[in-house]
């Protein structure tokens, strides 16, 4: 069986962002293997990012496995200048890398195969199992 690699992500509103930074900065949490590791501060904002068509970029970047941005605007009818905001958007969030190779090309990658999402509804700590 192989081994999958998950992205997992995190809704939860500013200030439960900057809470937790600051905890994990003084060494008073230790994020676990199973928390989010990318945190958005709103479901619109995650779906901003991750639209059906950068959804379909993704994707197509993870299947075709392109050497360089001119390969991949061939491959998705997208400009490079459009293709190079959003993937700089995407690299952010750590949603891709943007590899720079020694001939100068970019070569981008997906750095991950699965996304889960997790939403705070509440500011208390969850309730571990």
């Amino acid at each position: 069986m192989r081994n999958v690699h998950i992205l997992r992500v995190g809704i939860a509103s500013y200030d439960d962002i900057w809470n937790r930074t600051m905890a994990i900065a003084r060494g008073e949490h230790k994020p676990t293997a199973s928390e989010p590791k990318i945190w958005f501060n709103s479901l619109e904002s995650l779906a901003q990012v991750l639209s059906t068509p950068n959804k379909l970029l993704l994707e197509l970047i993870a299947q075709t496995k392109p050497q360089s941005m001119t390969e991949l605007s061939e491959l998705s009818g997208r400009h490079k200048s459009n293709l190079s905001r959003t993937l700089r958007t995407m690299e952010r969030y750590g949603l891709v890398r943007l590899k720079r190779k020694k001939t100068g090309e970019i070569m981008p990658q997906v750095t991950f195969e699965h996304l889960r999402v997790d939403v705070t509804l509440s500011t208390e700590p969850p309730l571990r199992h």
